[in-house]
């Protein structure tokens, strides 16, 4: 066998697969882990939104068959620094959900942030390709829609969070009626010994520091408010087919137990590894097989202790408007998720205080029509509705 023959049948056992928002936190994570095993993939698409500096980087490391900025003023800069390379720069979102129905797309991995991620989601599914979902408002918002897509096009939808990860790992070999319930766990993040007077002087600096992860400035504000984990509530719902009082939450600063699934017999699995994002990515990149990776190991010969509390709902309110989202169902989870991220963004712009974000999220979910069975149109108006409507109160209340 001549060496062509050898680099073609490694080509052939190569998984395709594409990135979207490959420049975020995520995203270059998922870089990492694909770098660490060469020959394993193939990228055909990176995208990214605006940081065009950093995707030419991307592009000449990994060298995609294709790739796509959204911020459209960038797209004649992106042209011009790869107009040596063999690599097609594509014009419209449109392009990018064409490709999702190439034969040799495997697989495609959803990094973007925020609602954003909604139609991406939808459009990998309807073309029959499995989806690595590391974008939870596509789920929190459109979760019935979705999941209806899933199963019928036979798709897997595997969890990139690292709570989702866990719960979807000690799910394995095991019977959905068996789960009693799942716990996710929380690190609490800065603010969980804080009172809730002394909350009300957090600053934005304070709010950025995450005690355990590293993180883009929209999900350290969600997991310092615990939008996070209600939006991971919520999550969870629609990947494991669970109702409201299946879902607990408890705080484990240590972040070692990534979330555990409890069964009708009182038995108890937890998937626990040190915190690396690199681990619940690697397992969705590879499943069903397990990959060594060079990821920190447990070392039982040092002691350490594993701590959990409970939540406080009246503190962190946007946890208990989430559950709310969940038991009452149809929109309302799009309105929350759409009001938490203008709230959010009023927040990163110096715009409204950190601890009135909740406030701003239980006004729009009590204004704002209830819709029982949303579908995708609605959603995408009230998406935008709320949006607005959001930015209104922001302005009154500021």
């Amino acid at each position: 066998m001549n060496d062509n023959t050898h680099q073609n049948q490694s080509t052939l056992n190569q998984k395709g697969i594409s990135i979207l928002g490959s420049t975020g936190s995520i995203g270059k994570q998922v870089l990492k882990v694909i770098a660490e095993h060469p020959g394993e993939f193939k990228i055909k698409l990176l995208s990214a939104r605006t940081q065009v500096d950093l995707l030419v980087q991307q592009v000449k490391q990994f060298h995609p068959e294709m790739v796509f900025i959204a911020d459209s003023s960038q797209h004649a800069k992106l042209k011009a620094a790869l107009c040596n390379m063999e690599v097609e720069v594509l014009d419209s979102e449109e392009q990018i959900y064409q490709s999702f129905h190439r034969q040799d797309v495997d697989m495609v991995l959803l990094a973007i942030v925020g609602f954003a991620g909604l139609l991406p989601a939808v459009k990998v599914i309807e073309a029959g390709k499995d989806l690595a979902i590391a974008n939870k408002e596509s789920l929190v918002v459109g979760g019935h829609i979705i999941m209806d897509l899933v199963h019928k096009n036979g798709v897997h939808l595997l969890p990139v969070d690292s709570e989702h990860s866990a719960i979807y790992q000690c799910l394995q070999g095991e019977k959905p009626e068996s789960i009693e319930k799942v716990i996710l766990t929380a690190s609490g993040g800065p603010f969980c010994d804080w009172s809730i007077e002394d909350m009300k002087n957090i600053t934005l600096d304070q709010a950025l520091k995450h005690p355990t992860w590293k993180m883009g400035s929209k999900i350290t504000i969600d997991s310092a408010s615990m939008m996070n984990k209600g939006l991971e509530v919520i999550e969870a719902k629609w990947l494991f087919n669970l109702q409201p009082e299946q879902i607990d939450v408890v705080v484990h600063p240590q972040s070692l137990v990534h979330s555990m699934v409890q069964f009708v017999d009182g038995s108890l699995k937890a998937q626990m590894s040190p915190p690396d994002m690199r681990g619940p990515i690697q397992y969705a990149l590879f499943y069903p097989k397990r990959q060594k990776a060079s990821l920190t190991r447990f070392n039982f010969s040092e002691a350490f202790s594993l701590i959990f509390k409970p939540i406080d709902m009246e503190k962190f309110r946007n946890l208990a408007l989430a559950f709310d989202a969940l038991r009452k169902g149809g929109n309302l989870a799009a309105v929350l998720n759409a009001a938490n991220e203008a709230a959010v963004a009023a927040v990163l712009n110096n715009e409204l205080p950190f601890y009135r974000i909740s406030e701003v999220v239980e006004q729009m979910m009590s204004k704002m029509e209830f819709i029982s069975l949303p579908d995708l149109e609605t959603l995408e108006n009230c998406h935008f509705e709320t949006i607005a409507k959001s930015k209104e109160l922001i302005r009154r209340i500021n």
